[in-house]
C-alpha cells in the first residue's frame, strides 16, 4: 500500500514538472567587452520567443527564419525555436 501512495506522489510530482510551458533557462549576465568583438544586428523579435527575455544587439544566438534574424539569450531557446519555428515566429 505505501508503495502505491509513493509511487503515485512521485509520478504526480513528474507530470507537474513537465506540464510548465516555459523552460528553466540560467542566463548569463551580459559582457560588456566580448559584446564590442560581436557584430551588433537588428533582431526580428524584441524578446526571445521561447523565455521572453529582451533581445539585445549583439546576442550570438541567432536563428535566420524567413529571412528574419531571430536573437536568443541561449543556445537552449535557439535549439527550441529551430524545433518548430512556425510556433514562435512572429507573423
Amino acid at each position: 500500500m505505501k508503495s502505491k501512495i509513493i509511487l503515485t506522489a512521485l509520478l504526480s510530482v513528474s507530470l507537474m514538472a513537465c506540464a510548465q510551458e516555459t523552460p528553466k533557462v540560467k542566463h548569463k549576465k551580459s559582457d560588456t567587452s566580448a559584446k564590442s568583438k560581436v557584430q551588433k544586428l537588428k533582431f526580428a523579435n524584441a524578446a526571445d520567443p521561447i523565455c521572453h527575455m529582451p533581445t539585445e544587439p549583439g546576442m550570438k544566438d541567432t536563428a535566420v527564419y524567413k529571412n528574419k534574424t531571430y536573437g536568443f539569450c541561449s543556445a537552449y531557446c535557439k535549439d527550441e525555436f529551430k524545433k518548430n519555428p512556425e510556433k514562435y515566429a512572429q507573423k
